[in-house]
């Protein structure tokens, strides 16, 4: 079973791709961790994709493609995994294309969690963190006892920068303009599947788990 998974911030990617994994026993796949663990290492790739990350630059669709294929010929894949991060760009899924029928091998699906612009806002802002214990809130869906403090610690409890509103819209001006190509490429493929991301997180499991089907 081989997973692409799509879905804007905020739409609860990590924690879908956690349960598909165990459910299914195959790898979750994140571009961030195999940059991280190239950099760590200071492999070729990961001395290349260093200098353009500490400039705040986007690493190139070669570096990525090269590292993101590199770990798909690891043993741990042979019998599938979910990729989470990419492809980013519809460049980066044609050579993920490209290395499936160079091995004789198809994608399952490209998984889309949707969750409207408004809804993710709401969901996003809302939530607040505490500094001192690390509890985590929402103003609307997990609101502390008492306004504004820690209900373990009583500290006060805060929001993050990355979920500011002006942040959060353009985080997702970003997703938006980037992932459109995708969905678009992966559709007129009839590859894509969509789950509704608004319900219960229960609930969009078992919507996922439809789609895949039994297999484990």
């Amino acid at each position: 079973m081989k997973i692409v998974l799509l879905g804007p911030p905020g739409a609860g990617k990590g924690t879908q791709a956690k349960s598909i994994c165990n459910r299914y026993n195959i790898p979750h796949i994140s571009t961030g961790d195999i940059f991280r663990k190239h950099m760590a290492e200071n492999t070729p790739l990961g001395i290349e994709a260093r200098k353009h990350i500490d400039i705040g630059h986007l690493v190139p669709d070669k570096v990525t493609i090269d590292m993101l294929l590199e770990r798909l010929k690891n043993e741990d894949c042979k019998d599938g995994y979910l990729l989470d991060g990419f492809p980013r760009t519809v460049l980066q899924a044609e050579a993920l294309q490209q290395f499936l029928e160079s091995n004789n091998e198809r994608l399952t699906t490209a998984l889309l969690i949707e969750v409207p612009r408004e809804f993710i806002i709401e969901r996003m802002t809302g939530r607040r963190v505490c500094p001192s214990c690390g509890a985590s809130y929402h103003t609307k869906f997990n609101p502390p006892q008492i306004q504004d403090k820690c209900d373990i610690c009583g500290s006060d409890i805060m929001q993050r920068k990355d979920d500011t509103e002006e942040t959060v819209r353009e985080r997702l001006d970003v997703y938006e303009s980037q992932t459109q190509p995708l969905i678009d490429f992966y559709e007129n493929k009839n590859l894509l599947s969509k789950v509704d991301g608004t319900k219960a997180i229960n609930a969009v499991f078992e919507s996922i788990c439809e789609i895949l089907g039994d297999e484990k």
